[in-house]
């Protein structure tokens, strides 16, 4: 794609790499095959490459956001599918998450739009406000017909039956290995997660000291700046990921660490980003080091020796976050350490497909994610599954509150398996997931 940025507007480290994107793109519209708003809309406005014109046009003309062009942006999933699709390499995470904070720069929302950003932002990256609001989301639940606002109503939605106890594991600590030391590894216990699923940070923690990893849980440690980064709110989050490269320096500097685990896939993504984030700030070297170390979960478990499980009467439906599958490439680690496991593994038809959380969207665009919710839980219900496993708390959350099926967390399965407890979310679940005797 021909550019005509000036070299003033080169200057600008954010234009610079908007500017090297949009030539990589060759206009070939691959994407739009597997982008899921442009399937749920059929607006050509509405792809990667709808957007990509939509953004150039912006930036090369330094043009004040219009209201069309915010709401087609607005309506991006990231779900990154496009990435995955596009043959030239278009990096179009770097270019939306720019043109997200130019918008943000530059464009005045209307009051309510501003009111529920400036909500979320000040919510749900702290887990302490984030259990009171789910409090209260609980409580006003069974008014939500009087909610005139679509966005208002899914955030009452969005709040658990039961909101989860708080756990220690998640304090600033150290848990020492059971078998012989192999590695000593920071987990990320991440934010949004703390309020919503206690029992996955304290899954990971029993399997990977179990397998002889030291787990340290930094002081000073925090949200990943995700949820932030991608309303466009670049001050906000560059803060909170620059106390999270501090935090884990620390550990790198002091008694070293050989991994930074991440069992969010979502946060994951952005952590592994954090060398592009910070290249051009005081903290580039640090932050280089700590996406250098930073491994999701599964990746890390594939480097362990997990036992081979008996097999199973259990049938899991993997559900393959977005930000796993296209925003980090990992594809296969999951399904192969499940297999590994014991469980019998089956995908849905079009697993490619994003399933509408994508970190607020389900808030901020909740018709549309809805549309992909109800797509979603379809094919995955059409495999007739015991037990739906995924690694992301936003996709566990946006599709639990549509099925029946249990839904867990890949690393709590894989933690029962190898001898840990029955997962809490199966309980009253699948009658033979609990009747089936795990390898000890």
């Amino acid at each position: 794609m021909q550019t005509n940025f000036t070299k003033e507007q080169l200057q600008d480290p954010g234009t610079q790499r908007a500017n090297e994107i949009l030539r990589a793109c060759v206009h070939c519209g691959f994407c739009t095959a597997t982008c899921p708003t442009y399937q749920v809309l059929g607006d050509e406005l509405d792809s990667p490459r709808g957007r990509i014109y939509l953004i150039k046009d912006m930036l090369e003309n330094n043009r004040v956001p219009d209201a069309k062009t915010v709401k087609h942006i607005d309506r991006c999933l990231s779900c990154l599918a496009c990435m995955t699709t596009c043959p030239s390499g278009v990096h179009y995470m770097h270019l939306v998450d720019h043109a997200r904070a130019y918008i943000d720069k530059n464009y005045k929302r209307p009051v309510m739009d501003r009111l529920l950003r400036a909500v979320l932002a000040r919510i749900l990256p702290y887990p302490g406000r984030f259990r009171l609001a789910l409090l209260g989301a609980k409580m006003a639940r069974p008014f939500k017909g009087l909610v005139p606002d679509a966005r208002l109503r899914a955030m009452l939605e969005m709040a658990p039956k039961q909101i989860p106890p708080v756990s220690r594991n998640d304090d600033p600590q150290s848990f020492a290995a059971e078998a012989p030391k192999k590695k000593r590894v920071a987990l990320m216990t991440g934010c949004a997660q703390k309020a919503l699923n206690t029992d996955i940070n304290d899954a990971t923690i029993r399997l990977l000291t179990r397998l002889g990893c030291e787990v340290v849980v930094a002081e000073g440690a925090g949200c990943c700046g995700a949820l932030t980064h991608h309303m466009g709110r670049e001050t906000e989050s560059h803060a909170t990921a620059a106390k999270n490269i501090r935090a884990w320096s620390a550990e790198i500097d002091g008694k070293g660490l050989d991994a930074i685990v991440i069992n969010t896939s979502g946060c994951g993504t952005t952590v592994k980003d954090y060398g592009h984030m910070f290249r051009n700030d005081p903290l580039a070297a640090d932050a280089a080091r700590v996406s250098e170390r930073c491994l999701d979960i599964s990746e890390l478990l594939m480097q362990l020796d997990l036992p081979v499980g008996a097999e199973k009467e259990l049938t899991v439906a993997y559900h393959a976050a977005c930000s796993l599958q296209h925003g980090q490439q990992i594809k296969s680690h999951p399904k192969t350490l499940l297999k590994r496991a014991g469980f019998k593994v089956v995908e849905p038809a079009d697993s490619h497909l994003c399933c509408g959380s994508a970190g607020t969207y389900n808030l901020m665009q909740p018709e549309i994610s809805g549309q992909l919710k109800a797509r979603k839980v379809k094919t995955l219900e059409a495999k007739s599954p015991d037990l739906i496993a995924a690694g992301n708390i936003g996709c566990m959350m946006q599709i639990g509150s549509a099925t029946e099926v249990p839904i867990l967390h890949t690393v709590e399965l894989l933690d029962w398996a190898t001898g840990g407890p029955i997962p809490p979310a199966m309980a009253g679940g699948s009658q033979r997931a609990n009747e089936v005797p795990i390898l000890r």
